[in-house]
C-alpha cells in the first residue's frame, strides 16, 4: 500500500474533476495552494460522457449579444467557468444555443490543460478517513492520499429511487435506450416530472403508441419559478402532445405498485391525486425511472461521514460551504446547491461557478490569513451610490445567483468604505462584524413565482417607478443596510425593462438618498455610544 508521507501533505484534495473540481482547482493553483484533484475517469468531465442522455444541455449558450464586455457577456453564458483567458471560454465551443454535451467534454479537457491543474486520473476514491491531521482518501489500488482539508466535487451520482414495489423490475434513465425505434407502438410510462422525464418523454414522440408522465407533483415550469431545475420550455414538447389529445397524458398521484408478468408486460397501480383519489391498474410495455439523483456518501468512514439534508438528497452545508458536521469537510460544484435549493441557481455552473470562487476566497481567510480581497471607497452616498450602480449594471455574479451572492460593504471608522465584491449573503450574516455594513443583491419579488408573467391582465409595477419598487416581482437590485448584526432598512431599486439601473432620477437620486439616510443614522447610532 502507498501512502503520501506527512511531510508531503496537501493543502486540499478534491474529489472530482466535473466543473466544479476545476474551477476550485484553478482558483487554487492560482493562490499557490498545494492541492490535487482525484477524478476517476481518464478525463475531465466523465458525467457529460453519459448526460444528459440525449445529449442536449439545457444550459444556454449565446455567442452574440451585442456587446463584447466579457463580464456582461457571462450573463448570456451558462456554462464557462471562470478564468482570465479570453480562449477559455465556452462560446468557442459550440454556436448552438443550446449545446450539445460533447462539447462540455471538449471545453473542460482543455480547460484542465490550459491551466496546468494538477489531476490524477483513473484514480477512484473508495474510502474517506479523518484523524488529527486531515483526510485520508483510499483509491481502488489501495493507495492513500492524504490532505488538511477535503473537498467534493463529485455532484450527485447516486439514482434516487422511490419506495415502490417492483421499480426493481423497471428500467432507469441512467441506461434505458435511447434509440426512439426501440420503443415502437410500445406503451410506455415515465415515472418523475422533472427535465430528464420530459426529456426522456419527447424523444419518444414520434415513436410510441402511448406515454405517461407521472408523479406526486405539479409540473413547475422554469419560466414561471425561475429556477433552471424545473421543466425547460426545451423540453416541454410533450406537454402539447398531451393537452392536443395526441395519445399522451400526464397522469397526478402516486404509483403505488409495478408488477411485471411472465409476458413482460407491467401492470402499475396508480392513485389519481385530483380524481378523488381514484385508483385505477394500467398496463404498460415498458416503465422508465426518471426521478433524479442524490448525493452518495457511501465512501465515507463514520468518524467523518457528512450529515444530509432535503431527504438526503445533499450533504448539509454551512453558509461557508463546510459540513455542518465534519470540520475541514467543503463541498463544490452542484452540491453547493443545498444552500440555495430551488431558489436560485447553485446546482448549475452559471450559478456555481462564482460560488466556488467565492469558497476560494472563504479558505483563504480561514486557513492562509489572506483578507477577502476589497477596494476602498470614500463613505459617501455619492460614492457609494455610484459603486452600487456600476455593479449591478455589469456583475455577472449578482445577476447569476440572484439572492445568494452578493457585494458587500463596510463603512470604517476613518470615514472610508471597504467595497468586497461577491461575497455569499448567508455568510456576511454569519461571520461579518463590522457595526455598519451594507449589501448589495439582485432579487426577483417574493411572490414572482405566484405570477402568470404571460397573463397580461394581472398588473404588474411600472418601469423605472420609485414609489412601486418595493413591490416589484422581477429581478432588480436591492439594498440592505445593517447595523450592529440588525437590519436597519431596505432599499428597491426599480425595475427597467432591459436591467439598466441608471436612471438619475429613477435610480440614481433615490439611491443616494438612501445612502445618506443610513450613514447619518449609522454616525448618529457611533456617537451615542
Amino acid at each position: 500500500m502507498h501512502t503520501e508521507p506527512l511531510g508531503n501533505l496537501l493543502d486540499y484534495l478534491i474529489i472530482g474533476a466535473g466543473p466544479g473540481g476545476l474551477q476550485l482547482g484553478h482558483f487554487l493553483h492560482g493562490a499557490g495552494h498545494r492541492y490535487r484533484i482525484l477524478e476517476r475517469g481518464n478525463a475531465p468531465g466523465a458525467f457529460f460522457l453519459t448526460f444528459p442522455r440525449h445529449r442536449q444541455l439545457i444550459s444556454i449558450n449565446k455567442p452574440h449579444t451585442g456587446t463584447t464586455d466579457p463580464e456582461l457577456n457571462l450573463r448570456m453564458d451558462w456554462n464557462s467557468l471562470l478564468s482570465a483567458d479570453p480562449e477559455l471560454l465556452f462560446t468557442r465551443y459550440s454556436k448552438q444555443y443550446f449545446p450539445q454535451a460533447d462539447d462540455m467534454g471538449r471545453y473542460l479537457a482543455d480547460f484542465a490543460k490550459a491551466h496546468a491543474l494538477d489531476i490524477a486520473y483513473d484514480t477512484d476514491a473508495v474510502r474517506i478517513h479523518r484523524d488529527d491531521s486531515g483526510f485520508t482518501v483510499t483509491d481502488q489500488h489501495g493507495r492513500e492520499h492524504r490532505a488538511r482539508r477535503l473537498v467534493i466535487a463529485t455532484g450527485v451520482s447516486k439514482p434516487r429511487i422511490p419506495d415502490i414495489p417492483g421499480i426493481d423490475t423497471a428500467e432507469l434513465y441512467g441506461t434505458v435506450s435511447v434509440v426512439p425505434e426501440d420503443f415502437i407502438d410500445q406503451r410506455v410510462l415515465i415515472i418523475g416530472k422533472g427535465n430528464s422525464a420530459f426529456e426522456t418523454a419527447d424523444n419518444l414522440v414520434a415513436t410510441a403508441a402511448v406515454i405517461h408522465v407521472a408523479g406526486p407533483h405539479s409540473v413547475k415550469m422554469a419560466w414561471n419559478t425561475h429556477y433552471v431545475g424545473h421543466l425547460r420550455a426545451v423540453n416541454n414538447n410533450f406537454l402539447d402532445t398531451y393537452q392536443l389529445k395526441s395519445q399522451n397524458a400526464l397522469l397526478d398521484g402516486d404509483v403505488l405498485s409495478i408488477d411485471r408478468n411472465a409476458d413482460g408486460k407491467y401492470l402499475v397501480r396508480f392513485s389519481f391525486s385530483r380524481a378523488d383519489e381514484v385508483i385505477k391498474e394500467l398496463s404498460y410495455d415498458r416503465v422508465i425511472v426518471c426521478t433524479g439523483f442524490r448525493f452518495d456518501a457511501s465512501i465515507f468512514e463514520q468518524d467523518c461521514r457528512p450529515e444530509l439534508a432535503i431527504h438526503d438528497k445533499l450533504p448539509a452545508l454551512t453558509s461557508a460551504y463546510e459540513s455542518v458536521n465534519v470540520p475541514g469537510l467543503y463541498f463544490a460544484g452542484t452540491l453547493m446547491q443545498q444552500r440555495d435549493y430551488r431558489k436560485s441557481t447553485g446546482g448549475f455552473i452559471h450559478g456555481f461557478r462564482y460560488a466556488v470562487r467565492a469558497l476560494g476566497r472563504i479558505l483563504d481567510q480561514r486557513h492562509h490569513d489572506r483578507p477577502w480581497p476589497y477596494r476602498t471607497i470614500d463613505a459617501t452616498p455619492a460614492a457609494l451610490t455610484d459603486a452600487v450602480v456600476a455593479r449591478v449594471n455589469r456583475s455577472s455574479a449578482l445577476w447569476q445567483q440572484f439572492g445568494v451572492i452578493g457585494d458587500l460593504i463596510v463603512v470604517t471608522p476613518d470615514g472610508q468604505a471597504e467595497y468586497h465584491d461577491e461575497v455569499p449573503v448567508d455568510y456576511v450574516r454569519d461571520s461579518a462584524h463590522a457595526p455598519g455594513l451594507f449589501t448589495v443583491t439582485l432579487e426577483y419579488g417574493p411572490d414572482h413565482d405566484k405570477v402568470d408573467p404571460f397573463d397580461i391582465t394581472v398588473r404588474r409595477t411600472a418601469q423605472n417607478a420609485v414609489d412601486q419598487a418595493v413591490d416589484a416581482a422581477y429581478l432588480h437590485p436591492v439594498i440592505r443596510h445593517y447595523l450592529g448584526g440588525a437590519l436597519i432598512a431596505t432599499h428597491h431599486m426599480a425595475e427597467n425593462l432591459e436591467n439598466h439601473w441608471d436612471d438619475p432620477k429613477a435610480h440614481r437620486a433615490p439611491l443616494h438618498d438612501f445612502f445618506a439616510d443610513a450613514l447619518a443614522a449609522s454616525a448618529a447610532t457611533v456617537s451615542g455610544r
